[in-house]
């Protein structure tokens, strides 16, 4: 008996008689000839949203950092004098150290609590209600948590104060202390932001095969030996994802500022998105607040480089 075989034209039976079979449907064929038009279709909406909502005002806001634009005025160019007017700014360079500040305690603090928070969900938990517990404050609207959260540390009034009152302290000044302030806010954010993290960390976790553990077991490692030789390396790429979106989330710290201590007390906690926003719609000099916006947004892109290039973001230590 013959072996059935096809050609792109015909095919051949069992019984070895010829038949014709139908006309292979190439890419360019009229058959497909909607295809692309339907694609186009399809992508449309989100193309022109990309346009009008990020390029469009990514363009236009680096046309306006060369210019003195005043919002009633037209906007006339100045070329560098935005640019050399920052570098003399003392605010813009206070801002940015208390913004560092912020980004240094958020990112130490909160990738510390998520990955031990992930270690302890994988290790001994299963539990699927206690991880949507730990994820909520991160669906919280951070306006919602930053008025909370100034009740709860409220001097007088607060149930935080009342507590430490009890206790036999004096009440701490957490949103109205210079030395308070970015630390308590940093908390916050980590409050916030930890959850959704810890669940980034808990699934690289699962993508660890036990067989690894069980190993080193038999070597007689520790649990703290094999999450320091084992884990951490194994969850490289994870870990540099996670540091990556924590850091450039924490340079956008805005709404937890505004609604808690307004940049007081003295600028204590003034970070910089916060000046340029008051620069923009406060004083109304868009110019210079979008020659602030390009500038963070140059040092966003040059720290997200130098941490995936330090990290190894597309290697674990095992490859």
């Amino acid at each position: 008996m013959a072996i059935s075989t096809t050609t792109p034209a015909r095919g051949r039976t069992a019984a070895g008689r010829v038949r014709k079979t139908g006309p292979v449907r190439r890419a360019g064929s009229p058959a497909h000839r909607g295809d692309a038009r339907l694609a186009w279709v399809l992508i449309a909406p989100a193309v022109i949203g990309f346009l009008v909502f990020a390029a469009y005002p990514t363009l236009r806001g680096i046309y306006l950092s060369f210019t003195d634009f005043r919002v009633l005025t037209p906007p006339e160019w100045t070329g560098l004098d935005n640019l050399k007017r920052l570098v003399a700014d003392e605010v813009f360079w206070h801002s940015l150290g208390v913004t560092a500040y912020f980004v240094l305690l958020s990112v130490v603090i909160g990738m510390t609590l998520s990955v031990t928070t992930a270690v302890v969900l994988h290790r001994l938990t299963a539990s699927t209600a206690l991880r949507g517990v730990i994820i909520l404050p991160f669906l919280i609207s951070g306006v919602v948590a930053a008025t909370t959260w100034s009740w709860m540390l409220d001097a007088q009034l607060g149930i935080v104060n009342i507590a430490i009152r009890q206790l036999g302290f004096d009440p701490v000044f957490f949103l109205g202390s210079s030395r308070w302030a970015i630390p308590t806010i940093a908390l916050i954010s980590v409050w916030k932001g930890m959850g959704y993290n810890a669940i980034i960390v808990f699934a690289g976790l699962q993508t660890i095969p036990p067989t690894i553990y069980e190993a080193g077991r038999i070597d007689g490692a520790n649990e703290m030996q094999m999450f320091r030789r084992l884990t951490l390396p194994l969850l490289r790429p994870v870990l540099a994802m996670v540091l990556v979106l924590t850091v450039i989330g924490s340079f956008q710290v805005f709404d937890l500022v505004a609604v808690t201590t307004q940049g007081g007390p003295a600028r204590a906690s003034n970070v910089l998105q916060l000046y340029i926003y008051d620069k923009a719609f406060g004083q109304f000099e868009f110019g210079y607040a979008a020659t602030m916006s390009l500038a963070l947004f140059a040092m966003l892109i040059a720290i997200t480089f130098l941490q995936m290039r330090l990290l190894r973001a597309d290697e674990s230590d095992t490859d």
